[in-house]
Parts: structure tokens; sequence; C-alpha cells
């Protein structure tokens, strides 16, 4: 498997007084804060993983985390711009015991993947100053190299199956009166961007509902456990639901793959950092059901998604209160209080 190459930025920014913009601090924030947590995860991975394929994945994931870390370190320094903490060795322990088989780490790497692309598909247009847009670029590409050879690994290891083959229309239609009915009336058959994203949301959710009961395995506070295991049952929930609307179709549907969770209960990361990541994961899963619901016709799957967009919101409020309460949430670059500076 061929590594990914990095970029060498031009030194140059567009203007020689040209300032970072709101989206640019805040996208390179987010990236340096994603890729050091990521950094953590991904070295204690390499340390149990067997598969040649695999471990080669891993790494070249851990060499793009790394890239992307001094980049946005190097974009932060030439503006004087503080550093965030981010994650770092204290946060991982690289001797705990395998808490997941290899196979997981595929999954997992998918997983993440799609976050990344959300925040750097997402900048790309919103991000003028030419190193800065140079970066992300190179970002969004990597990512694609990535996720093109977790798709390789997945199909050629028999570990997933595609999205379900529906037949090629026999001609071009338009829709009747009866669209949008999801729970009264004539229910017509789910259309392929339905199937598409209960596809989507089933493959991450399983991920996710085997990532959050490993760390509710693992998890030292007490407080923080119990709202893991609210998380990890209401993801449950949440992709019976979608699989159950895909097997009324007569749709196969992605599998949980809670069984590559070892019965480890030695944590290999801090509560902090496996916090932060369920936090971020969830919020990502709010972008997620947006989209979903974006190009859905039904009111039952209207529904569906609300439903679940709401819970995901508890679970994400809940999560930021306790990273706050012990002081663990960074700030993010805010605009100047106004209203503070006319008080003094």
């Amino acid at each position: 498997m061929q590594p990914i190459k990095p970029i060498k930025l031009g030194a140059n920014k567009s203007s020689i007084n040209e300032k970072l913009s709101s989206a640019e601090m805040g996208k390179l924030w987010a990236t340096y804060m994603g890729n050091s947590m990521s950094k953590c995860i991904l070295s204690y991975y390499l340390q149990h993983v067997e598969d040649n394929d695999i471990k080669s994945l891993l790494e070249n994931a851990l060499s793009l985390c790394k890239e992307f870390i001094q980049t946005t370190t190097e974009i932060f320094q030439k503006e004087n711009f503080p550093i965030p903490k981010g994650f770092g060795p204290e946060d991982v322990n690289l001797g705990a015991p395998r808490l997941f088989e290899d196979e997981f780490y595929v999954h997992y790497l998918k997983y993440i993947a799609k976050a990344g692309l959300s925040i750097y598909t997402i900048a790309v247009p919103i991000v003028f100053r030419k190193d800065v847009n140079e970066f992300f670029t190179h970002c969004l590409h990597s990512t694609i190299s990535l996720m093109e050879q977790i798709k390789e690994i997945l199909m050629n290891k028999g570990y997933m199956i595609k999205p379900p083959i529906i037949p090629v229309p026999e001609r071009v239609d338009f829709v009747q009166n009866d669209f949008l009915n999801g729970f009264f009336g004539h229910v017509r058959p789910l259309h392929a961007l339905e199937i598409a994203h209960f596809y989507d949301n089933i493959e991450n959710n399983v991920t996710s509902k085997a990532l959050i009961m490993a760390f509710a395995q693992v998890v030292k506070d007490e407080k923080i456990r119990e709202l893991f295991e609210r998380g990890r049952d209401g993801t449950a929930k949440n992709v019976e639901q979608y699989m159950k609307m895909l097997l009324k179709e007569n749709l196969p549907t992605p599998t949980f793959i809670d069984d590559l969770v070892t019965d480890s209960t030695f944590s290999p990361f801090s509560d902090k950092l496996m916090l932060y990541h369920k936090m971020d994961m969830f919020t990502m899963k709010i972008r997620a059901f947006g989209n979903s619901l974006a190009v859905n016709g039904r009111h039952d799957i209207g529904a569906l998604y609300t439903k679940s967009f709401m819970k995901v919101g508890v679970f994400v409020e809940n999560a930021a209160e306790i990273m706050i309460e012990k002081g663990w949430m960074e700030q993010p670059p805010y605009a100047i209080d106004r209203k503070k500076l006319a008080s003094n």
C-alpha cells in the first residue's frame, strides 16, 4: 500500500499583511484538535495490529495526522496564534491491552475519515489565504486517497457489503400526491437517496456503538460511564430503527460489529480523550441527520430523523457540561465581546 505524499506549502500568503479570517482560524483549530486526538488513538492501535494490510493503512492514517498537526502548527506560529493543547502522550497508554480486533480498525478509519472530509469540504470554499487554501485542498485530496485505501481493504477482506441494489428506472417520471405519505394512505417505496442515507447512518452508527461500548467498558469516571451507556443504548435503538426501514423493503443492511471489541477493562485512553471523541462524533451525527432530512420526502422518515436529532443533541449537551465542569473543554477562537468592552 503506497504512502500518501505530504504537501510542501508555498511560503507566500495572498498578501504580505493578510491575517487569518475567522473561517481559517476555526477550521485550522478544529483540524489540530481532531488530528491530535487521532494521533493518540492510531498510535495505540498500531501496538496490537497483526494484519499487515491493516497495519499499512493505520500507518498511512497516522502519517497524515502528524503532517496535518505539523502544518497547522507552522501556520499558527507564523501568526503568533497560541497552539491548542489538544491531546498528547498523557492521554494514551500505549502499553494497554488490546481493546479491539484488527477488523475494527478499518471500520473506525472509515468513520473518522468521513468526519475529516466533512471539515475539509466545508473549509475549501470558505478559506481564501493561499497557504491555508493549499493546505485544506491537500487535506481533502489526501483523505479521499485514504478513503479509497480503506474501501479497498473493506471489500477485499469481506468486511462490508455495498449499498443495496435497486432497479434502473424504465423512464423519467414525476411524483404523485402520495409522495410525502409515511403514516397514512399509500406509502411509496424508499427512493435511492433515502436508501443511501439510511445505509450511511447505519454504517456510521454501528461503528459508533462499538466504540462507545468499548469506552463505557474502560472509562474510570462513573458519571461519564453512565453517559456512555445511555449513548450506547440510544445508538443501538437508532440503528435498529434504520435497519427496520431497509428490511421492510427487503433490502440488506450493514451489521453490528460489537464482537470486534475485546473483554479488556483496562483503559488505553484518558477519560478526557474518550469524552471529547464521543462528543465530537455525536456532533457529526447531527450534520448527518440534517443531510438525511434534506433529501427525504416521507413524513415517517422525517419524524424518525428529527427524533434521532433531538436525542443526539441531548447527549452532546450532557457531554459538553461534563467537559466544562472538569475544565477539559478548550475554547475555539471567538469574536470581540463588544458588550463587555462597553461596560468597562
